[in-house]
């Protein structure tokens, strides 16, 4: 390793060999340093190859301090506690300007889709995820005098995870674009990349449909001393972003649309004004050319006539502009259940010749950043002595927080107090916002002013009267407030807004919400400068939730060259992020610190007793065994609550340095192993491909002795087929002998016998024909099943009659058989059957449904359910039908449960809670029964009018057991020997006589609310319908 890899390690320590030991890794391209866990790098403004996929399996899944220092260890770390231990992580990239913080970013974003799982779905997201960045960059990023590639915009991803580590998807936050730039850019810097890009990628086809020319000359907005970068192809680039936006999902309608609305922002700078006297009195500006105007306006989809009075004029309200702004800050981030890792690429520190405000919001959130990593490194890193119970002494630091409150103050901050100014009623400029400075931060030991109060830098000729100082952690900046008050408002006169409302592109339409005069809004929007400390304050605490990773970026030179490091430049950024304290810090009490398993894992092998499996805890007990195993003196190194802490790097060095020549016996043991292991596996192999020649030999072997013996079978098979041959021959003509001398005999017969041979002939045929039918049909014959109505076909037409006749006689033959096995039970149901089939078969459409369903009776077990014991002893006859009845009430259709029970001359309806008798009805009483032709269960017991039942009137039940209950009530109704047989009346329409009154009951077709089954309704006082659902 070249230098010191660590500097917490590096001995001795001052700020002299901290330089030198970077400076000695740079010049042999090692650019990443450590300071524990903090990662130092250092742009080499070359290509290195250290980042090829060998260089990523290399630090997968591998510890921290394995390896020499690379970014891949930091991604890899934060990858894997975010992955294994469900931590959310941020990677904090920061450093000024050209100091390589967006080339980290997209590093460690590499190296987490290099590493995480694969699949279509995850390929897809990954990416997604990797072709954002060209996409960001060509909008948001331009050359400036210290960065080819700089970032004009603050950049926050937040990376989701799934349960296995396979990313699902980003969320992409935005802050403060340098809008400015696009119409002015200072000497030597150059607009947003894209405009660059399109001029020398497109293909002349575009160029026309954009109406651009491929000349930067001919669109003021460009500046032309800069506008070719020898590192930077923009033709080649174009392409790049091309098929980026296709991958982020951008739909070929949409690119042509955001290219149109690039063309459209170039063309506007080349519209001139010129100034036209009214007749009051007063000048009006006009368009000078309307060429590049009309021809926006065809871009753009807006008529030309309302964009250029939108430009020249503005429409007053109340006395007071109503303005609106299109600033886009990042919204707040919603809270999430799925792992997430942060990466955070923002604008550098920035100080050049002219600051304006923009550099004082890039420099406000740089301070910020400061101050969390002074809050979560050197304040933590204390903490963590004093939570590990280990003596410490508090070690005095430079804490930024007293910038960062001269600045963001509810009260008294600079921010506070520019956007007082620009609220305030008045007159408001830039030199009033001055002067509120000069009085309120006069005092400020980190604010300078030439008009301070105290006359401090009255003669400090550095000061520009229009300016005022501030001593930033990184060193005094100065900024011009020329321009502070209108940046801050950033205020879009309404004509504009509604003017691109108007537009037919889609795209522009989606820009400018606020232009829809539907949604007028006259509440003042919030300034930039407020809207913008908001979002910071929100991306502070959404860091703050997450476990943090450092790379601090160092710029070696300001010549953007390579293998070129300027020391003061170095020394002024290592003094101003505040690398020497954190180094101290770490070495302070203990230069070393590692969780117990891990330090346990990686120098058990020091130790027999711990070597090669620990089994007892690592905490304590295995450590301190390896400890007092390699006589480490007691005073350097102490136990923690959860670490092993070591004071000197000597002590760490004396380690690994046994560490090394311990594996190098082990690796001796290996490969001894290893060459045994190699020797005995070409010994089974070579005893396994001898195994398998002899196999082949003897295979060989005995094919050959088989071609012998196959000889002599294929000889044997042709001798015998002539012989089969042969017989075949002989039997041939003994057939053809045969047939020959019978034909000779019945030549002779018929001279004989001709005239009483044909009636012989005849009789015995139809003997034969007779005997041969009868044993076929005895051979066919069908089951003995009654329902089997199979027979034989009919062989010979001239028994037709025959063959019916002894049909008919064995059916009804089987089917005597059939009634000889059945029971007096069995019998008494079947006569149930065919009762209920001469009741309503073809008659009632509920009748099929019953048909299967065996008459069980006694539904209702009254026998021995003791529920019914009191009912049984009311009841002297025998129960020949029990069920649960629904009695119809005519007030309102609605049905009652009861018990329906049937004897041998009675019938009695009965609670169904109580089990009391609601009424007995004798037999010979009941008149006769009325139900309905369809599939519903009512049926209206009729009484005989002048019968003691009478009085009650008519019953009119509802009951799915419809055609049991009929049948057998008629059966028993015509067994009693004092009535004549019941009527059964199957009807739509019948009358029931409740009581005094006479009801119809109608039946219908239609839906039911009751789902399939038939639901009864009132309709009048003489009118019951019951809807039937059709079937």
């Amino acid at each position: 390793m070249i230098g010191v890899g660590d500097m917490v390690l590096l001995e001795p320590l001052s700020e002299n060999s901290f330089i030198q030991n970077l400076k000695n890794r740079f010049d042999h391209d090692e650019i990443y340093t450590y300071i524990g866990t903090v990662v130092i790098s250092i742009n080499p403004y070359q290509s290195l190859p250290i980042y090829t996929a060998d260089k990523v399996e290399e630090y997968r899944n591998r510890n921290f301090y394995e390896l020499n220092p690379h970014i891949y260890a930091l991604a890899d770390e934060a990858y894997r506690s975010l992955r294994d231990q469900d931590k959310d992580q941020c990677i904090l990239i920061t450093g000024e300007s050209g100091a390589g913080k967006t080339e980290a970013s997209k590093l460690v974003m590499s190296y987490v889709a290099a590493v995480c799982g694969k699949g279509q779905e995850v390929n897809k997201v990954k990416e997604q995820l990797l072709q954002s960045n060209p996409v960001l960059e060509a909008f948001g990023n331009a050359k400036t005098v210290r960065n080819d590639n700089s970032s004009r915009f603050g950049k926050y991803m937040d990376i989701e995870f799934d349960f296995k580590g396979d990313p699902l998807g980003g969320v992409i936050s935005n802050y403060l674009l340098e809008k400015s730039r696009v119409v002015k850019q200072p000497r030597g810097e150059r607009n947003f990349h894209i405009f660059y890009q399109l001029l020398s990628g497109a293909s002349d086809d575009l160029l026309k449909r954009l109406k651009l020319e491929r000349d930067v000359s001919k669109y003021n907005y460009l500046s032309l001393d800069s506008a070719v970068v020898s590192d930077l192809d923009d033709g080649a680039n174009f392409r790049i972003i091309m098929d980026a936006m296709k991958t982020v999902c951008f739909m070929d309608n949409e690119v042509q649309s955001v290219l149109e609305l690039v063309a459209a922002v170039m063309k506007l700078g080349n519209i001139e004004f010129k100034s036209e006297s009214r007749v009051n009195g007063f000048d009006e500006s006009r368009v000078e050319d309307n060429n590049d105007l009309k021809e926006i306006c065809e871009l753009l989809g807006i008529e030309q006539i309302v964009l250029e009075r939108a430009f020249s004029s503005r429409t007053l309200e109340a006395k007071q502009e109503k303005v609106s702004t299109t600033l886009n800050v990042a919204q707040a981030q919603t809270k999430q259940s799925k792992k997430v890792m942060g990466v955070l690429d923002i604008y550098g520190f920035e100080i050049f010749e002219n600051n304006s405000f923009e550099q004082f919001i890039i420099n406000y959130c740089n301070e910020k950043l400061q101050q969390i990593f002074i809050d979560l490194t050197l304040h933590e890193e204390q903490e963590e002595y004093i939570r590990e119970g280990i003596e410490w002494k508090n070690i005095e630091y430079f804490n930024n927080a007293v910038i960062c409150d001269l600045i963001e103050n509810n009260n008294k901050g600079i921010l506070a107090m520019l956007d007082d100014e620009c609220l305030r009623p008045g007159t408001v400029t830039d030199e009033t916002f001055l002067d509120k400075l000069n009085t309120v931060c006069a005092g400020h030991h980190h604010f300078e002013s030439r008009h301070c109060t105290n006359s401090q830098f009255l003669t400090d000729h550095t000061l520009p009267h229009n300016c005022f100082r501030i001593q930033h952690y990184a060193g005094k900046v100065l900024y011009c407030v020329e321009g502070f008050v209108d940046k801050n408002n950033d205020l879009l006169y309404r004509d504009l807004s509604q003017a691109m409302y108007k537009a037919r592109h889609p795209l522009i339409k989606l820009l400018f919400p606020e232009g829809d005069p539907s949604k007028m809004n006259l509440k003042r929007p919030p300034t930039a400068g407020f809207q913008f400390r908001a979002s910071v304050g929100t991306l502070m605490k959404n860091l703050q939730t997450k476990n943090p990773n450092y790379i601090r970026c160092i710029k070696p030179n300001d010549k953007k060259a390579a293998r070129i490091f300027t020391e003061t430049l170095v020394r002024h950024q290592v003094r101003y992020l505040g690398l020497m304290e954190n180094v101290r810090v770490r070495r302070a009490g203990y230069a070393f610190r590692q969780l117990y398993k891990p330090c346990l894992e990686r120098y058990k092998m020091l130790c027999q007793q711990t070597w090669p499996h620990w089994r007892g805890p690592a905490r304590y007990n295995g450590v301190e065994m390896l400890l007092n195993s390699l006589q480490v003196p007691k005073e350097e190194f102490c136990y923690g609550c959860s670490k092993i802490f070591i004071r000197n790097p000597k002590t760490l060095f004396a380690l690994e340095k046994k560490r090394r020549e311990c594996l190098e016996v082990l690796a001796a043991v290996i490969q001894k192993i290893y060459r045994g292991w190699k020797q005995r596996k070409h010994f089974l192999l070579m005893k396994k491909s001898q195994v398998v020649v002899a196999a082949w030999y003897r295979r060989y072997n005995e094919q050959h002795n088989e071609l012998t013996t196959s000889h002599f079978f294929l000889q044997s098979r042709k001798i015998l087929r002539e012989l089969k041959h042969q017989k075949q021959c002989i039997e041939a003509a003994t057939t053809i002998s045969a047939y020959w001398h019978g034909t000779k005999v019945r030549r002779e017969y018929r001279k004989y016998f001709r005239a009483s041979a044909g009636k012989k002939i005849y009789d015995f045929t139809v003997k034969r024909t007779i005997q041969k039918y009868f044993l076929d049909l005895k051979k066919k014959i069908p089951s003995m099943s009654p329902i089997d109505k199979t027979w034989p076909p009919q062989p010979y037409q001239f028994l037709e009659g025959t063959h019916k006749e002894l049909g008919r006689i064995f059916h009804l033959w089987r089917c005597k058989k059939y009634r000889d096995q059945f029971t007096e039970q069995k019998k008494a149901i079947y006569e149930e059957k065919l009762d209920a089939s001469t009741i309503f078969k073809d008659k009632k459409a509920l009748y099929p449904g019953s048909v299967s369903q065996p008459f069980k009776g006694d539904y209702l077990e009254i026998n021995q359910n003791p529920k019914y014991s009191k009912l049984k002893g009311l009841l002297e006859e025998k129960v020949i039908l029990a069920d649960v009845v629904h009695k119809i009430n005519r007030a309102n259709g609605k049905g009652t449960a009861r018990l329906f029970l049937l004897t041998k001359k009675h019938f009695v309806l009965a609670d169904l809670k109580s089990v009391q008798i609601k009424a007995t009805v004798p037999l010979p009483d009941l008149a006769s029964v009325a139900v309905s032709s369809q599939s519903d269960g009512f049926f209206a017991l009729k009484i005989k009018e002048g019968s003691a039942s009478a009085a009650k009137g008519d019953f009119l039940l509802s009951s799915e057991r419809l055609i049991e209950i009929i049948t057998k009530l008629l059966r028993a109704g015509t067994h009693t020997a004092e009535r004549s047989e019941i009527n059964v009346d199957i009807s739509d329409e019948f009358v029931v006589h409740f009581k005094q009154d006479k009801v119809c009951v109608k039946f219908i077709q239609g839906s039911s609310k009751n789902g399939n089954s038939a639901a009864c309704k009132r309709k009048n006082n003489r009118l019951l319908e019951v809807s039937v659902p059709s079937s």
